[in-house]
């Protein structure tokens, strides 16, 4: 029995995880809706603010919170489209960040959380959950990832490029917590949701794609 549950696990592996981050994501979506304290928010703002918060540190929160801006993402987009020979991978880039774009707009629009103000580091419009910034980086970089692993032959190549765009989605939504322009479950909403949504656009275009 324990070893029929294992063998199904791993042949849903990326429906498991879907269903995971969706029930998460609903969850904090549902607490913001309520209006209810997060003391998570709380907590994750205390410690990126005592063992983080510098003036050697926010220079570099600041250039690196541009890494997930749109201005970024969509000059990144346009020169990859126009770089990747092969056009059906082109189109399923732009496709991706408009998908996810739309669906972060649309979400912001129904929540209508607040941006935190007490601790403002930079200026910033609009609503705050799910975070931008981390919702549409983790989906650009998260399919990067995908094609990363499906197209590069070299392992040392595969992997040194898998590891660098990881630690950058990471950074990226640490750095919209250190500048005080999201709260902890924002970024975390967005990584969430942008893992689910992940897990079926990969599914769905995959055959579209070229072989490897």
């Amino acid at each position: 029995m324990k070893e029929d549950w294992k063998e199904f696990i791993k042949k849903n592996l990326k429906w498991v995880v879907l269903f995971i981050c969706l029930v998460g994501f609903l969850a904090l979506a549902e607490d913001v809706f309520n209006k209810e304290i997060m003391y998570g928010d709380i907590i994750g703002y205390k410690l990126i603010s005592t063992f983080l918060i510098s003036d050697f540190v926010t220079p570099i929160a600041k250039f690196i919170t541009n890494f997930g801006g749109a201005i970024f993402l969509s000059i990144a987009t346009v020169m990859l489209f126009l770089f990747i020979k092969n056009k059906k991978i082109g189109l399923s880039i732009i496709s991706n960040i408009v998908i996810i774009a739309v669906l972060n707009q649309l979400l912001k629009r129904i929540l209508q959380r607040p941006r935190p103000t007490e601790f403002r580091i930079v200026e910033e419009t609009g609503y705050s959950f799910p975070s931008g910034h981390s919702m549409v980086s983790m989906a650009f970089y998260g399919y990067l990832i995908y094609l990363i692993y499906r197209y590069i032959k070299n392992k040392y190549v595969k992997w040194t490029l898998i590891t660098i765009l990881s630690i950058l989605i990471c950074l990226i939504g640490i750095s919209r917590i250190y500048l005080g322009v999201h709260y902890t479950s924002d970024v975390l909403g967005g990584f969430l949701l942008s893992i689910s949504y992940l897990v079926i656009y990969i599914s769905s275009i995959k055959k579209l794609l070229p072989e490897e």
